[in-house]
């Protein structure tokens, strides 16, 4: 029944096998994620920014007030 345990360094060399490298592409790639998801952010923000202030010149009412 000793044999049948699970240790820690069982649970830590299958989740090496399942999950790969710590140092792998994911992590060497983070910066460079990181760096493209600021801009794309960036980006949705100030198209949101401009359509928003189109849509408010569209249906804003412009009042004129002549005095005869």
């Amino acid at each position: 029944m000793a044999e049948d345990r699970i240790t820690r360094d069982d649970l830590e060399a299958e989740l090496r096998a399942v999950v790969g490298d710590p140092e792998g592409p994911i992590v060497r790639g983070r910066p460079t994620l990181l760096a493209v998801a600021a801009v794309t952010a960036v980006a949705i923000v100030g198209l949101v920014y401009l359509l928003g202030r189109r849509a408010g010149r569209l249906r804003s009412t412009v009042v004129e007030v002549r005095h005869f």
